[in-house]
């Protein structure tokens, strides 16, 4: 789910939006063999326009102008993460990060180990300081609610957006934090909406998948394509798509 930070709504000018996990989690046996049972590899042209308008366009709660236009990085992204966890999850980040970069042709996304060269930052926290984090780091807010089991902000400028923040709770079992951090990472690239008719998707809060899935793969690499700019609008993008998925053999 999708949601703007109502308290600071009024005091912000930026497009503030939290991705929530509210769905509780089964035993990680059962997530794993639900997500493999229940993958499918192959989609049509019209099923993957149709995800993308879903999880690109749209929002559940929050700016109607943002929720109306594509919302991208148009520059490298570099993403740092802040361990204040028991459990370090910085090489599982570092990997996902890999084959995000592997199996997006368009996105130039790495882990760097300073804030001054990042725009992306993910707090890898335990539970128990889990709201502090996202008041403090996160909302810049002392009071406030931090509903969910974990969440991103994505902050759009003009160009591209800005800046992406991340918490994400690594002490509650390998299936929350894996995906955690798959949902909230590729939701902070730009597809910030959810949908329960996205059957084989994170982009959907009553799905249980913890892995980067194949439709989600194609949708954002269909996000981080060079013809796909930030800004345009749903009709825009129609026009694009197909020439987009045709070069990536999409039927």
């Amino acid at each position: 789910m999708a949601i703007a930070v109502h308290v600071l709504k009024a005091r912000l000018s930026v497009f503030l939006v939290v991705s929530l996990l509210a769905a509780a989690f089964t035993v990680l046996s059962m997530l794993h063999q639900e997500a493999r049972a229940g993958e499918r590899r192959g989609f049509s042209s019209a099923e993957l326009i149709d995800g993308f308008h879903k999880s690109v366009f749209g929002l559940e709660f929050g700016s109607y102008r943002y929720g109306q236009i594509v919302k991208k990085f148009t520059g490298p992204v570099r993403l740092r993460v802040v361990n204040q966890a028991t459990v370090d999850r910085t090489g599982a980040i570092a990997g996902f990060l890999g084959r995000l970069r592997g199996a997006v042709p368009g996105l130039d996304i790495r882990l760097v180990h300073d804030d001054s060269s990042a725009n992306f930052t993910v707090y890898v926290v335990n539970r128990s300081a889990y709201m502090a984090t996202v008041r403090n780091s996160v909302l810049g807010t002392h009071s406030g609610s931090a509903p969910g089991q974990c969440l991103v902000r994505v902050e759009p400028g003009a160009k591209g957006i800005r800046r992406s923040t991340a918490v994400i709770v690594s002490d509650e079992g390998e299936g929350l934090f894996r995906r955690c951090m798959v949902e909230e990472i590729l939701q902070g690239l730009g597809p910030m909406n959810d949908s329960a008719s996205l059957k084989y998707s994170v982009f959907n809060d009553s799905s249980t998948y913890d892995q980067f899935m194949p439709f989600d793969r194609m949708v954002v690499s269909m996000l981080y394509d060079r013809r796909v700019r930030h800004g345009m609008s749903p009709g825009e993008v129609d026009r694009v798509l197909p020439v987009v998925l045709a070069g990536m053999g999409a039927r």
